[in-house]
Order: structure tokens, then sequence, then C-alpha cells
């Protein structure tokens, strides 16, 4: 399955962006999907539900932290050349919608930052460009990751 059919099928089973994504992409992280769970449920709904960063964009960060930042070697070089990714990649995702925080992707949708998640109805799907975000996010991190060398050419499919 493609990372952003996984990612999409993620949200739609009920996760919430940032897990939505990062869990399309257990192969980069090494982790478990339970620990990959744990990890980013604190950063849906633009982190704990306060409308900050993306959920779906703090995935794609998290995941570049695994493929790329050497903790076995934490310098300041490491440091640098990690958030030089970030910005890259958050700048992709910027310049395709406008910016990478929450209350601003729901812009012109009711939405509140109360900590009550919603459930998830048709009606929710209908009105939210998230089940969208998470499955561009998970498509713009596999594209990045290729390009810089981490994914194989031609992998079409999630490991």
């Amino acid at each position: 399955m493609k990372r952003e059919e996984a990612a999409k099928e993620n949200f739609l089973r009920g996760l919430n962006c940032c897990q939505s994504v990062f869990c399309a992409f257990d192969d980069v992280t090494g982790l478990d999907e339970k620990t990959a769970m744990k990890l980013s449920a604190p950063l849906g709904g633009g982190v704990g539900r306060m409308r900050e960063v993306c959920g779906a964009v703090s995935a794609m960060m998290m995941v570049l932290g695994a493929a790329f930042y050497d903790a076995d070697h934490p310098t300041l070089e490491e440091k640098t050349a990690l958030y030089s990714l970030e910005q890259e990649l958050a700048g992709r995702f910027r310049s395709r919608h406008g910016t990478i925080v929450c209350r601003e992707l729901l812009a012109g949708i009711l939405s509140d930052d109360s900590p009550q998640a919603e459930a998830r109805t048709e009606e929710y799907y209908k009105k939210r460009p998230c089940l969208g975000l998470c499955g561009e996010a998970a498509a713009l991190l596999e594209e990045f990751l290729r390009e810089k060398g981490k994914l194989p050419r031609g992998e079409e499919d999630k490991a």
C-alpha cells in the first residue's frame, strides 16, 4: 500500500493527523505501530488540539529525525543539518498549503481548541481537509526521503 493511502487509511480508522502520517513510515522509524502511535498521539490537533503546528507536519519532522539524526554523535552540526532538512520540507508543505499551522489550515471550519476530541462522523470527514492533508504530507515526505537517498528509487509500496 502506498504511504499516502496508508496515512489516509490510518486517519479513517480514527488516528489523529500526526499518528496517521507517522505510522505510515514505521519502516523508516524502526518503531512498531503501538510505540509509534503512543509517541505521536500528543501531537494531533496541532499539539493537544491547541491548533498549533499541524500534526501531519509534526509527523514529517519526527520521521526526518529518525531518518537523518545521528543520536550517537549529537553535535551542533548534526542539529543544524536536521533543522535545515526540516525547514526545507516544511517550506514545501507551506508552499502547497500556505501554512503549517493547524488553525490556519482549518480556517473557515467551525473548530475550537478544547481538549474534547470530535467524533469521527461522515460530517466530520466532509468538513475537514485533514484526510487529504495527511495523504499529501505522507506523499511529500516519501518523495523527500527518496530525493535525499533514504528510500530506494522506484519503491512504490510501503515495506
